[in-house]
């Protein structure tokens, strides 16, 4: 009996946290071509996105946009805001993996914008988003505003008790301090 598509993205997923990558990318495509037609557009979204993660994993990162734009494209078609802000804030985060920082940081604002005006977000997203515009803010050498967003990324990973993201920021702000001292 052939796997639905939601079996063959959790076990992808799954493939993926085991470090399986080669079966992973192979369940993910799968689920992307089963997944094609209209009504299936969540799945087919989020196949795109674990096809898209797997190959940023792998480095693959031209195939790994591709993925990630047409999963933007059919979110932002679905017209569900805070699904396409978390998913354009990844398809930052590849372009700044790739040097593309001017790419990167409007679509890591597209994805604070969205978020900041909705009141439904999931912290954790949105300290995800904050984190991206923090790396991306200190990698263009605006110190004073990486900190700010730092801090703003460290109050709601606390907020969500993401004690890891908080040592990150943490880190992050302690690194931006002394090279100001």
């Amino acid at each position: 009996m052939p796997m639905s598509c939601a079996e063959l993205i959790d076990l992808g997923f799954e493939a993926r946290r085991a470090g399986r990558p080669a079966e992973a990318v192979r369940l993910f495509s799968e689920a992307v071509a089963s997944s094609r037609e209209p009504r299936r557009r969540r799945e087919h979204i989020r196949a795109l996105k674990g096809l898209g993660q797997i190959q940023r994993d792998e480095g693959e990162l031209e195939s790994a946009l591709v993925a990630y734009e047409e999963a933007t494209r059919l979110c932002r078609d679905e017209g569900d805001e805070l699904l396409h802000a978390h998913t354009v804030r990844h398809v930052g985060d590849i372009q700044m993996d790739a040097g593309r920082l001017d790419s990167a940081r409007a679509c890591i604002e597209e994805a604070l914008e969205i978020y900041r005006r909705k009141d439904n977000r999931r912290p954790g997203d949105f300290a995800n988003a904050l984190r991206s515009a923090a790396i991306l803010r200190e990698m263009l050498g605006e110190a004073s505003e990486s900190r700010t967003t730092w801090e703003e990324a460290r109050a709601m990973y606390a907020k969500v008790e993401m004690s890891t993201a908080v040592a990150e920021c943490d880190a992050h702000i302690a690194g931006l301090e002394s090279d100001r001292g």
